[in-house]
């Protein structure tokens, strides 16, 4: 299969600009006749969903949970990237580009890229029009700061809330087109096919979780924004329903995942205190503006302080390691996340780490508390203020910039960070892979769109921090509603689909004999221990550093994984009738098993280090990763082709005209 991204010709810097000049249209008296189905209701759903009903099309939207304001979007924190240069320090379209092909390893395409910069501001402007509450400096303009692996503050945040806020925005106009007519909304519905009739797109096959019956939705075509797979490692930042299931579908039916290896691991997480966890927390990047990390120097204190002996404030000054600092000191703690997490399990790896179970290293603010204390007193005309007033003070600056993310860390550790450094440790946060799709954000199944986290399309190896929230909402409102027209623009005379037709009869039959094939197990094993089996797999051996041998024995424990599963799991409960939570999570493991396989098989292929993707074998003397151009500058693609066979891998060449591919430095 030859795989056509469609990227329009021309300068990088028109690119969008004349292809959206000159795109199909559909007129607005034929918009009324096209139907659309948006799954999912994130900042990429809602926003898509709210665009294509405000621009006349018949929309669906569909979310598993009982409202779309519960989507994961809510659970970013730290903030959004935009190129509007407000620090005047040197930001530009151009830079953003360039540090996000940067910050992902040389793996993404330049024109997706350059795009998702080129509308950043224009997100900025709509986000603020729908009243988000994004911080001000004192005189009332939009406040910034940095993320990992940028030198400039782009970074627009509403405190430790910026997705909640964004959300909030997104299903303002989403609920506008709802109370309009123009969209239908589906709660408590979740994907389980898509339904394909002539080879297109037309529908899905959706399941009521509260009555279990399955229901037949036609459409002219149909836009899948449902996150990312993370939750295949079990333990991860993403909320406990996050699943791959209708992206995966989509893959069953013929769509192509892209780069499935490709996950990333966030260094600011609160760390793993048991194995009775099933989820972890995240503390924003944006910690890291102000906060050191750093392990003791010395094995012994370490060990000190990992069995209770001491703590942090009994190490002093000259016997802290600030690691990140004295390896990278260009960007120091800002250094991409895909960088600190490795550094960070570098020196645990080495018997520095400070948790009882040895997995932690510390984030400090003792040090940005002074400052900003110093700053604050010298305002206040208090020149000589003793110490206690002067961390009172920073304190409180401190408070202002990120106090719900210190009491969340708080209530969750049971340590005040104010006064005592922080425990972070890295752990699964986001996906760049997805399904492939091309500059329209259609994958190659015609009518099939993906948005958001669901595709592979604009972070390469790697993503930026605040660039998620960047992507889904370009996507929802300023791309998908020109691209989708593309498609649509041949079907304003196709009648509407029949979903009593053999197609939807068929895929709806196919759905109904995966539920009755769980039901009818009737084992021994719970559900959530097979997921949890499979995370274990999954995090050790495709996790922050892989390598072969690893890869091969994962792959192999995958498949008896997954085959005993399907001997031995117990679904209670019944398929219709009632709300069975147990059957949806077997639905999802079920399909965790099929892609956590894929990915194993693409980290194994791909010969390489790039961005979160660490071959132990492909790594500079530095313990750098080290790339292989020559032979990897590409989208790996890959076509399901069942479970007895390997799947079939398609390459879409990356090319670079813009930008020089060389080694990441961030020294």
């Amino acid at each position: 299969m030859a795989l056509n991204g469609k990227v329009p010709a021309g300068n990088l810097t028109e690119k969008w600009t004349k292809y959206r000049a000159s795109m199909p249209l559909v007129a607005p008296n034929n918009k009324r006749r096209l139907d659309i189905i948006v799954v999912g209701s994130g900042l990429a759903g809602a926003a898509a969903a709210a665009s294509l009903g405000e621009l006349g099309y018949n929309v669906k939207c569909f979310t598993f949970h009982d409202s779309p304001r519960r989507a994961h979007s809510i659970a970013a924190q730290g903030g959004i990237n935009a190129a509007k240069n407000y620090r005047n320090d040197g930001d530009s379209t151009y830079r953003l580009f360039y540090d996000t092909i940067k910050g992902g390893d040389y793996r993404a395409r330049e024109a997706n890229v350059y795009r998702l910069a080129e509308v950043s501001a224009s997100i900025i402007d709509q986000a603020v029009a729908q009243g988000v509450p994004f911080a001000r400096e004192y005189g009332g303009l939009l406040d910034n700061r940095s993320f990992g692996g940028v030198q400039v503050s782009r970074t627009f945040y509403a405190r430790g809330q910026t997705g909640q806020q964004l959300l909030i925005g997104a299903y303002q106009s989403l609920s506008r087109q709802i109370s309009l007519g123009s969209v239908e909304m589906y709660n408590r519905h979740e994907m389980l096919d898509v339904v394909l009739v002539d080879g297109k797109a037309r529908g899905i096959i959706a399941r009521n979780l509260l009555t279990g019956e399955l229901e037949r939705h036609a459409a002219h075509a149909v836009v899948l924004a449902t996150g990312g797979y993370g939750n295949v490692f079990y333990l991860s930042t993403n909320a406990m329903m996050c699943n791959v299931t209708a992206a995966w579908r989509s893959v069953r039916r013929g769509a192509l995942m892209a780069n499935p290896c490709f996950t990333q691991i966030h260094p600011t997480c609160i760390p793993v205190s048991g194995d009775y966890q099933s989820k972890l927390t995240l503390m924003s990047e944006s910690l890291r503006n102000d906060g050191r990390v750093w392990v003791p120097k010395k094995q012994e204190d370490a060990a000190a302080i990992r069995s209770g002996h001491k703590n942090a404030l009994d190490i002093p000054e000259e016997d802290r390691d600030y690691f990140l600092e004295r390896r990278y000191p260009a960007f120091g703690n800002l250094v991409p996340r895909d960088v600190a997490s490795r550094a960070a399990k570098v020196a645990c790896d080495e018997g520095l780490g400070v948790a009882p179970t040895g997995l932690a290293v510390y984030l400090d603010f003792s040090a940005a508390i002074e400052r900003y204390g110093r700053s604050k007193a010298n305002v206040m005309g208090l020149h000589n203020a003793d110490h206690k007033t002067v961390i009172e003070l920073g304190e409180n600056v401190v408070e202002e910039k990120y106090g719900n993310l210190f009491a969340m860390y708080e209530k969750i550790t049971g340590e005040n960070p104010y006064k005592m450094p922080m425990k972070i440790y890295p752990a699964v946060h986001y996906t760049m892979g997805g399904l492939w799709v091309d500059y329209n954000l259609e994958t190659n199944i015609p009518g099939l769109f993906a948005a958001g986290e669901c595709n592979f399309s604009d972070h390469g190896a790697n993503r930026l921090g605040a660039s998620a929230l960047m992507q889904g909402l370009a996507d929802g409102y300023f791309v998908l509603p020109y691209t989708i027209g593309n498609f649509l623009s041949n079907d304003i005379r196709t009648p509407r689909f029949d979903p009593n037709s053999s197609e939807f009869l068929q895929a709806e039959a196919d759905v109904k004999g995966r539920i009755d094939k769980l039901m009818d197990v009737q084992g021994k094993q719970s559900v959530e221990s097979f997921h949890r089996r499979l995370g274990k797999i999954m995090w050790e051996k495709c996790g922050m550093a892989r390598n072969a041998e690893g890869l091969t024995a994962a792959r192999r424990q995958i498949q008896e994984l997954r085959e005993e599963f399907y001997k031995d799991v117990f679904v209670p409960g019944s398929a219709t009738g009632d709300y069975n939570p147990e059957l949806e999570k077997a639905l999802r493991v079920a399909d965790f098993f099929e892609m956590g396989e894929l990915m194993v098989i693409d980290a194994l292929n791909r010969e390489e280090s790039c961005g979160g993707h660490f071959r132990e074998e492909h790594q500079t003397e530095e313990g750098e990763a080290l790339r292989d151009d020559a032979n990897f500058a590409y989208v790996a693609a890959w076509a399901y082709n069942g479970w007895d066979s390997d799947p079939v891998l398609h390459k879409e060449e990356l090319v670079f005209e813009n930008v020089e591919l060389k080694s990441r430095s961030y020294k």
